[in-house]
Formats: C-alpha cells, structure tokens, sequence
C-alpha cells in the first residue's frame, strides 16, 4: 500500500495515523505544543481508506474533526452506533473511546483535522460538534474547500503555517454549524420545513413584508416558524428577510443616481426613512453613508 505524505517517512508518522489506506496526503505541524494556547492544529490530511479500513481507539491525545466526502462506513462512539455517508462529520478526543470501520465495497475517503489548546473544547460546543458526536452537513460540498484549504497550508509547512490554520480551522467549524442538518431519521420534518420556508424567503424577499405574511405564504404557525429558525438558523425569519432586503439595497445603492427613495419602493417600505432605519440596523451605517462611500 502506498501512503503519500508531507515531506517526512512514513516510518516517522505520529503512531495515531492508519496504514489500512489505499493513499493519502497528511501533514503535521507541531506534535507537543505548548500549553495555554488558545487553538492549534497538529495534524490533518486526507485518506482514501483501503477496504479492510477500521480503527477502534479507547481515547485520543488531541480533538479531532472527521468529515467523510464519499463512500460509506460505521461510527460507534460508547454503543451508539452511526452509518457515515457523504456528508457525514464527526469529533473525538481525549476520553472518548471509537470505533471507525469502512464499508469494503464502498471505501470511505475522510478529510480529518487534529488539534487541541485551551479553546478547543468550547470551539466544538459552540459549533454543536461535542466530542463524541456526529452531525450531516447539507450540501455535503459546503465544507470541502475548507478542509482542501487546510491541507494545502499544512504540506507548505511556512513559518506563517500554524496561525493560518489555525485560522482556517475555526472558519470550518463555524462552517460546520452553519450548515449542519439532522441525522437521517431525527428531526427529518422540521428540517425539511425549516429549509422550504427559508428558500421561501430567500426567493421572495422583495415582496415579502411581515413575519406574519411569511407563515401565511408558507402554510405554517408564526410561532412554529420562528421555532424553526431559532433551532436551526439561530436567527428570526424576520431578521433573515432584512438582511436579504438590505443586501440588495446595498447592492443598488451602487448605482450611479439612484435615489435612496427609489430602493425603499424596491424593497416593499413605503416610509423611506423607516427603510434607512432597517439599513443601518443591519450595517450600522446610514444608505446615504454607503453611497458616498463608492
């Protein structure tokens, strides 16, 4: 089996990385960091995992975050147990015991990131990744191009390397819940109503006006819909609908000569001076203040 790593021997690998993978590109930045850091990142890469893959650990010595772009596998964390598809991202760390194994017809290919320090922990809270949980994230193409990001600057291994990903690991976990979703089976409903109804939005935002009209237009109760997006958005409907508005205000007050009057008409306020009011709620400037700015 051939393991494609960053510039060190694979006989020098840290002894948590697997040989049961058909390839792989992994990097290392600093195995014994200092203690009192906020947020580093050890190791990474990415493994296209051979068919007889599977590794069970009792504990791990740093956080990770496991994010699986295609094939199938088996996650148990304690006896739970959960099957990994495309989409799929899970963390693990100190204490808690796992167990990977892939499908041998459908081999997984993972993104993974390790890291500790003394934010780490509260990072994977905040961004509803507890160690020792799975989520889905849907597209499952949101995250990639982060994870892509992360390896390249890793292998490049500059003196600017730590910090930058670093960086890049808390851009991805915010990320990560941004665009989580229920696990198949669970919440599966709401879900599904919480996205029709902000795609709702998201489509008619020009001339929609009220929160009431919103749950009317998509055949739900104001407060189920506000429930909804306080579970899976962490803002209101209503807060949704004027930041889309001001965006395109914004937008248009980029034109030559357009009158700030004509993008209130627009954007469905009849009191220009209560559209100014909603623009500089969302951008703490003024529209006539962003225009001067161009």
């Amino acid at each position: 089996m051939k393991i494609v790593a960053s510039a060190t021997s694979a006989s020098m690998l840290p002894d948590y990385f697997s040989t049961q993978v058909s390839r792989a590109r992994r990097f290392y930045l600093n195995l014994n960091p200092a203690g009192g850091t906020n947020l580093v990142v050890v190791s990474g890469g990415v493994e296209h995992c051979a068919p007889d893959y599977v590794i069970s650990r009792k504990s791990f010595p740093f956080y990770a975050v496991e994010f699986v772009t295609c094939g199938g596998g088996r996650l148990k964390f304690k006896r739970a147990e959960h099957r990994l598809q495309p989409g799929s991202v899970f963390s693990y760390g100190p204490g808690v015991a796992h167990e990977i194994s892939t499908d041998s017809h459908h081999p997984l290919t993972k993104y993974f990131v390790d890291f500790t320090g003394v934010r780490a922990a509260g990072w994977l809270r905040s961004c509803f990744l507890r160690s020792g949980t799975v989520s889905q994230i849907f597209p499952p193409s949101e995250i990639q191009p982060l994870f892509d990001e992360l390896v390249r600057c890793g292998l490049r291994s500059t003196p600017q390397a730590p910090q930058i990903c670093a960086r890049l690991l808390e851009g991805l976990l915010l990320k990560v819940a941004e665009s989580r979703a229920p696990l198949p089976g669970r919440e599966t409903l709401a879900f599904t109503t919480y996205q029709r109804c902000r795609d709702y939005i998201t489509v008619h935002f020009l001339r929609l006006r009220t929160l009431e009209q919103i749950a009317r237009e998509c055949h739900v109760d104001n407060a189920y819909l506000c429930r909804l997006f306080k579970r899976y958005d962490h803002q209101t409907p209503y807060r949704l609908l004027m930041r889309l508005k001001m965006n395109y205000a914004a937008e248009r007050l980029q034109t030559p000569g357009i009158l700030a009057k004509q993008i209130a008409e627009e954007t469905g306020f009849t009191n220009p001076f209560h559209f100014s009011r909603a623009f500089k709620s969302v951008f703490s400037v003024s529209p006539r203040t962003l225009a001067k700015m161009r």
